[in-house]
């Protein structure tokens, strides 16, 4: 008799070997064909909304993998929340404006911007921005990311822009939008304005120079100190040398002490603390202090520029600090924020020598036509040649530069517009206060942004874009902005798009019959800026989240990396609370950035990049997402091959959990073979309240949104609570008892549970091989839903915390712990092979004896051995016997008594006792009758 045959081996078609290259793919169609988006709101429709709003990614280039990882995490959230119960639809979106579009639709088409017309260069952006956004979706489809892939926003929609127009128009009605001339960030290489969002800073090379600027009229205060007057100097320090042309004013601290410091022939006024510093980086020393004063006693004394033919005079301002320099400040209003902003206190002018491209004007008397960068050199020897140069070396320091086009950017003074943050500054820092920020720091982090932040430059010198809404009277040049313009340029867009701006003429987009309010003209102008990028999504809460009928505002949650704290949860808070008075969102995620496996940035130089598409392709999608939930995205998230062999070998203990589940419930008709709670077995009990645990452990966690706790928490049930306790137990009871026996119906009643519970559980993460193993379980009547996102989230039920059951196998397990120690040492021996082929005579105090005692029929299932024997510990415990470390127990093994039996590979001297069966035990026997 063939004993195989009677045996109840496991049986599935699921295959044992993911192929998830080859099996996503055949998925998504699935999820295409059934659409399973809409299938999935249909289903909770009527139930509480949870809204996560997606920041727009920009629509230029290829996804890399902190794009990925991004946009996975945010499809865990909706996928759970659906999960869940909740209404949660999830309306991607892209941000489609902006520098680098245009930059590429130039490099990529060939298109000279100043050699066409601007509708005609604007719809070569468009066709560019749009061709990148199908290549864009794709990949995120294929990441198994669900949404509203066929709707999405994007800004560069009609009534998207109509939109954001009304926004700006609201702003501007409180006050908000001013013009002004002031300094800001400029790309000389791009011609435009920045915003503080647009800055990135990285190290350069520059010169250290100090410059002395001579006292023409100390107004009396040194007279009496030094006789002669000619030779005392200010010293400034400056690392942008070519700022030295726009230099207006030398600004002191009035509560710092400055010194008269005589070195030779020359008396040179600094602030006394940084004489030592100075005396390092200049090499002067031994000086006479001839004398100190407070700075506020130094106001108004006249220097002469060493460059031109114009004075210097001495000014206050609290800016000024110790930590670098000389105390006494180079101030040039036009090229930076401080200076500015003193230069305005004492009426000083906004000089700014520098054009739209980096090259000086005539103001700049002899650099003329120079590149700002180039004149540094010119400047320093023309310093040297009238003895204003006092000192010079180079050195590497923190220099801003502009993100895009990755050069150093400069400070100069222009005509922008800005929204004034400071007009609801108090409203917006009140506003992140009844936000929930995860991790809680980002909460300070925003609060200290928005607290320093300066005026918002909101105005860029382009043409791919949203047009700024104002119009200018020609014959006086005021500017017109009122409910019936902004309605009118929001209608136009809403029905036209903005390119309406640049084909019509001002009398065209206005109202019949306005005027200027000043002069009373009918003649306008448009505006000829557009609006930076950051207006443009940092509006979409209200061009997305109010318009969308399935969605609302405000949104439950931002989920963002962290460096948007300063670009596009700025950009929504400001303009929410600006136009709402509150933040548009409720919660805000942060995740770190990706680096490679030894903590570094990824760069081409450094040839450490990893292709996301490189990575479904060779390891499948679920592989990548698992990565995402693998360590503490909050902190940057580290990746390699390695990394990936890891996740890969992750899964498959999570794979191969899922295919014993399945494989052993072939024959399980959950509709009839189902047993009763009280009629399972302890053990079987013992893995409910296991799961129980695993459900309420992964809900908590989702909940805080600590969806990285998913692999310790899936991973530790799969491997240790299941794979190397309760199925290497339950092989027995599984494969050799009666197929109809309540004893194997009862295993398979919580095998069936357990992958239930498990692929539920996993089908936010592990999205394709959650819908693979539901297509190929069984379900009952009342779950058998068409797909897994379909169905509800596990509940942990109260009837399976049976905790006098798991405290007492817990127990037991700790015992198997040993048990399993004893019989390694004698596998490790060669003394056995199998542990089936051991016998083990278990020595135990009193305590543990009783203890045990009360498992003595499961012994041998549970130790997964032939024959147990339970003696009572005294001193005569044979030699040779494995001692525990940690209880009074001693374990002896041997090789078990009698012959193996055929059908279950246990030893037993029962085997040849059966005539009908000779080459099996009874108990086997007795499974076939």
């Amino acid at each position: 008799m063939d004993y195989n045959k009677t045996l109840n081996l496991p049986k599935t078609d699921f295959p044992m070997r993911a192929n998830l290259p080859v099996r996503e793919p055949e998925i998504l169609k699935k999820w295409d064909d059934m659409d399973i988006y809409h299938k999935s709101l249909e289903k909770n429709k009527g139930k509480i909304k949870y809204i996560l709003h997606d920041g727009p990614p920009y629509a230029n280039g290829n996804i890399h993998l902190g794009t990925a990882m991004n946009k996975v995490i945010k499809d865990i959230v909706v996928k759970y929340k659906t999960m869940a119960g909740f209404d949660s639809p999830y309306v991607p979106g892209w941000d489609t404006h902006g520098l680098p579009i245009e930059q590429q639709a130039i490099k990529t088409l060939g298109i000279k911007r100043h050699e066409v017309s601007p509708v005609e260069f604007r719809k070569v952006c468009r066709d560019f921005a749009l061709s990148q956004i199908e290549i864009q979706k794709a990949q995120f489809i294929r990441l198994g990311v669900r949404g509203d892939w066929k709707n999405p926003y994007l800004t560069l929609r009609p009534e998207y822009e109509a939109k954001q127009i009304e926004v700006f128009g609201e702003m501007a009605k409180k006050g908000y939008i001013y013009k002004g001339l002031k300094p800001v960030y400029w790309c000389t290489d791009c011609e435009t304005a920045l915003a503080e969002a647009e800055i990135e800073y990285s190290d350069v090379k520059s010169d250290s120079i100090y410059v002395k600027f001579r006292v023409v009229d100390d107004n009396g205060k040194f007279k009496g100190i030094i006789d002669d007057s000619k030779n005392i100097y200010f010293v400034i320090w400056t690392t942008t040398t070519w700022t030295l042309p726009a230099n207006l004013a030398i600004c002191l601290n009035p509560d710092f002490e400055y010194a008269l410091a005589k070195y030779g022939s020359e008396v040179y006024i600094m602030a006394k603390d940084m004489l030592n510093n100075v005396e390092k980086e200049t090499g002067l020393f031994s000086p006479e202090i001839l004398a100190i004063f407070k700075g506020k006693e130094l106001e108004g004394i006249k220097t002469k520029h060493p460059l031109f033919d114009r004075e210097s005079i001495i000014i206050l301002g609290d800016h000024v600090t110790l930590e670098s320099g000389t105390g006494c400040v180079h101030t040039a209003p036009g090229h930076g924020e401080e200076d500015f902003i003193v230069g305005q206190k004492y009426g000083l002018d906004v000089l700014n020598p520098v054009d739209d491209k980096g090259y000086f004007t005539e103001k700049a008397g002899k650099y003329e036509g120079m590149f700002y960068e180039k004149a540094n050199k010119v400047i320093k020897e023309d310093l040297e040649k009238v003895n204003g140069l006092l000192a010079s070396k180079t050195i590497v320091h923190s220099y801003p530069h502009c993100w895009r086009c990755k050069h150093p950017v400069i400070f100069r003074a222009t005509e922008q517009w800005f929204a004034s943050v400071e007009g609801f500054r108090n409203e917006a820092l009140n506003a992140i206060k009844e936000v929930n920020w995860i991790p809680a720091w980002g909460e300070d982090r925003i609060t200290n942004m928005v607290k320093d932040r300066h005026d918002w430059c909101i105005s860029r010198q382009r043409i791919w874009g949203v047009p700024i809404p104002i119009f200018y009277c020609e014959k006086c040049g005021k500017e017109l902005i009122n409910d019936d313009t902004i309605n009118a340029v929001k209608e136009l867009f809403r029905e036209e798009g903005s390119d309406a701006w640049f084909k019509k003429s001002a009398e065209e987009i206005l109202p019949k019959d306005i005027k200027c309010e000043k002069c009373g003209s009918h003649k306008f102008k448009k505006e000829t800026d557009i609006m930076d990028v950051w207006f443009d999504s940092g509006s979409s809460h209200a061009a997305v989240l109010e318009i969308r009928p399935e969605l609302r505002w405000p949104c439950d949650l931002y989920l963002e990396g962290s460096d948007q704290h300063r670009g596009w949860f700025q950009s929504s808070l400001l303009t929410s609370v600006a136009t709402k008075g509150k933040a548009p969102y409720k919660n805000v995620l942060t995740h770190g950035f990706v680096v490679d496996g030894e903590g570094r940035k990824m760069s081409k130089s450094l040839g450490n990049g990893i292709d996301p598409a490189d990575v479904v392709k060779e390891y499948g999608a679920d592989i990548l997402r698992l990565w995402t939930v693998s360590a503490d995205f909050t902190s940057d998230m580290r990746i390699s091959k390695d990394i990936l062999k890891q996740m890969t070998e992750a899964y498959r203990k999570v794979r191969n959990t899922a295919k014993f589940l399945l494989s052993n419930i072939y024959d399980f008709d959950p509709d009839k073979d189902m047993v009763q709670y009280e009629n399972l077995l302890e053990i079987d009990k013992w893995a409910l309240y296991k799961l129980n645990m695993l459900i309420k452990d992964l809900t908590e966690s989702f909940d805080k949104y600590r969806y990285f706790d998913f692999l310790h928490i899936v991973h530790t049930f799969c491997v240790v609570d299941m794979s190397n306790l309760y199925l290497d137990i339950l092989k027995d009871r599984l494969y050799t008892f009666p197929a109809e026996s309540k004893e194997r119906r009862a295993a398979q009643t919580v095998l069936y549970i357990i992958l239930d519970s498990l692929t539920r559980l996993i089908a936010p993460v592990l999205t394709y091989t959650s819908e693979e193993i539901w297509s190929y379980m069984p379900h009952d009547t009342k779950s058998n839903y068409e797909s897994v996102q379909l169905a509800e989230w596990p509940k942990a039920r109260e009837i399976y915390d049976n905790k006098d059951i798991i405290e007492r196998w817990n127990r037991l397990f700790d015992i198997r712990k040993d048990i399993s120690k004893a019989l390694e040492i004698s596998r490790g021996n060669k003394e056995i092979g199998h542990s089936l082929e051991a016998q083990i005579d278990i020595y135990a105090s009193e305590e543990i004896y009783n203890f045990l005692k009360q498992f003595e029929n499961e012994f041998e299932t549970v130790f997964i051995v032939s024959k147990v024997l339970l003696h009572l510990l005294d001193d005569k415990m044979p030699q040779g016997a494995y001692k525990s470390e940690n209880l009074e127990l001693g374990i002896k093994v041997s090789n078990a008594p009698g012959t193996k039996c055929e059908r279950c590979w246990m030893y037993s001297e029962t085997v040849g006792t059966i005539k009908e069966h000779p080459t099996i035990c009874s108990r086997c026997a007795s499974h076939i009758q």
